[in-house]
């Protein structure tokens, strides 16, 4: 007897996007579980795993010369607390993971940083409403913030393969 399981657009309901609501707003941050294992991940591995995806995702602009600006610079995204965060750089026209700290810092949630990724809000909203904050070379992080916002991309799973 076979086993199948039910199609992609009966899984969204009411119901089961207020149980997922409930289940985000009440479980624990994953941050630092998260952040445990970010520190047991060697970088060589880290940039093996995230440097083609990124590259691939914004090869377009990298091609078109968007990211020029940023050769040589570094920014850091972080999650709240001093979970894990990443450190980007932009060097021979590749975006790199790099180990320490960026010129600038975008700080935020979980939560913000996924609601700026997939769109669904103003990036200057997050940052007026200090869901996000931009630290150290603040002309830096609004450079990437703007350039990001400006981007026609899409963050898929299927993006990144």
């Amino acid at each position: 007897m076979a086993f199948s399981l039910p199609p992609i657009a009966a899984l969204h309901s009411p119901l089961l996007d207020q149980s997922l609501a409930v289940i985000r707003d009440y479980l624990p941050s994953p941050a630092p579980v998260l952040g445990m294992v970010d520190r047991k991940i060697p970088m060589p591995f880290k940039q093996l795993l995230a440097e083609a995806p990124l590259n691939r995702l914004f090869a377009q602009a990298i091609e078109e010369g968007e990211f020029d600006d940023f050769e040589g610079r570094t920014l850091r995204l972080e999650v709240n607390g001093g979970h894990p965060g990443v450190t980007l750089g932009f060097w021979a026209g590749r975006l790199r993971l790099v180990d320490g700290p960026g010129e600038a810092t975008i700080r935020g949630s979980l939560a913000a940083f996924k609601t700026l990724a997939e769109r669904k809000q103003d990036p200057d909203q997050l940052f007026f409403q200090r869901r996000l904050v931009i630290e150290g070379d603040t002309e830096l992080g609004l450079a990437l913030k703007n350039l990001l916002d400006s981007l026609d991309w899409n963050l898929s799973f299927r993006a990144l393969l």
